[in-house]
């Protein structure tokens, strides 16, 4: 069975730094894509960042430049580097692989790890 776990999450002022990651148990088959979404209160849930087996990355605008995804194929890990955070960065944030081969396709998440900006 694949297990998502995230860590890293807290509160940090505003400007302040967090590192997110993400540990995959289980096996995984093909290639697939790892990322992050988030959701705050009220609010959909969105992409914030992707990166692909390749480590080809899409960020979502608001976040461009303070955000940085990275993955580490051998350990099946993958991070979020969040600099400059903003208020309006709050969210609980996911852990989410997609890929799939042949047929299989398949969609894990995390159970989500809270991030608060603020004073």
């Amino acid at each position: 069975q694949v297990q998502l776990v995230e860590s890293g999450g807290g509160l940090v002022q505003p400007g302040g730094s967090l590192r997110l990651s993400c540990a995959v148990s289980g096996s995984i088959f093909g290639n697939y894509a790892m990322g992050w979404y988030r959701q705050a209160p009220g609010k959909q849930r969105e992409l914030v960042a992707t990166i692909t087996n390749g480590g080809r990355t899409n960020y979502v605008n608001s976040v461009k430049g303070r955000f940085a995804i990275s993955r580490d194929n051998a350990k099946n890990t993958v991070a979020l580097q969040m600099n400059s955070l903003k208020a309006e960065d709050t969210a609980v944030y996911y852990c989410n692989i997609k890929g799939g081969l042949g047929l299989y396709q398949y969609d894990y998440w995390g159970r989500g790890t809270q991030v608060t900006v603020s004073f």
